[in-house]
């Protein structure tokens, strides 16, 4: 396949680049800076707001690990509408968000997300918020889209197994009864999602053990 990676050069990005060449699928990052990114795959060096029909024309599927965070989190629905609008006229291309689990109902009830509760931490607050309403805009969009919202605890340094298990909307705990998943396992997921779709205009979640 071929696969674009917006955000290539954050911490979630580089392993995606890395797992989706590892299993020989032909990768395009995507990125604002390339000095920051080591190359030996194509790079497009251009802000996700300037995206345009022609640079994604080519592609199976997009991802995007996009890295706005507490500075600028309104920046979710922002290049979530943009690409909504570019993708509309492209629509056998497939589209994957590496979400954030700030959105993610508390349990099966679906009556209350994460990021409205009373503990929920207030400095990543805008960035959940954001991420919900930007999630909410792929809802009512006509584009193939998957929002992949990680466990509670998402680990960087996590090690890989090469095991999870899948969830949908709401919070789910692994055996351990940790809401917990690796970068590395996620990863794992997101480009299993990519090769055999399970979730095409559906949010997905997934924990892993540590």
């Amino acid at each position: 396949m071929k696969i674009a990676v917006i955000g290539a050069n954050g911490k979630a990005g580089r392993l995606i680049v890395e797992e989706a060449q590892n299993r020989c699928h032909e990768v395009l990052a995507i990125v604002r800076d390339r000095s920051k990114l080591d190359v030996n795959f194509n790079v497009l060096e251009k802000d996700v707001l300037s995206l345009e029909r022609d640079d994604l024309m080519n592609l199976d599927v997009l991802i995007n690990a996009l890295g706005a965070g507490t500075q600028d989190p309104i920046l979710y629905q922002d290049a979530t509408k943009h690409l909504i609008e570019v993708l509309e006229n492209l629509p056998k291309l497939r589209y994957l968000v590496v979400g954030g689990a700030g959105s993610l109902f508390t349990d099966s009830s679906m009556t209350k997300a994460l990021y409205e509760t009373e503990t929920f931490p207030e400095v990543i607050y805008p960035t959940a918020m954001n991420m919900a309403k930007a999630l909410e805009l792929l809802r009512d969009s006509s584009i193939q889209w998957t929002f992949f919202s990680p466990a509670i605890q998402f680990d960087f340094k996590g090690r890989r197994t090469g095991e999870y298990q899948l969830g949908s909307e709401w919070v789910i705990l692994n055996q351990a009864k940790d809401s917990y998943i690796s970068y590395a396992d996620y990863v794992i997921a997101l480009m299993d999602e990519v090769e055999k779709p399970q979730f095409i205009c559906k949010r997905f979640t997934a924990v892993s053990e540590r």
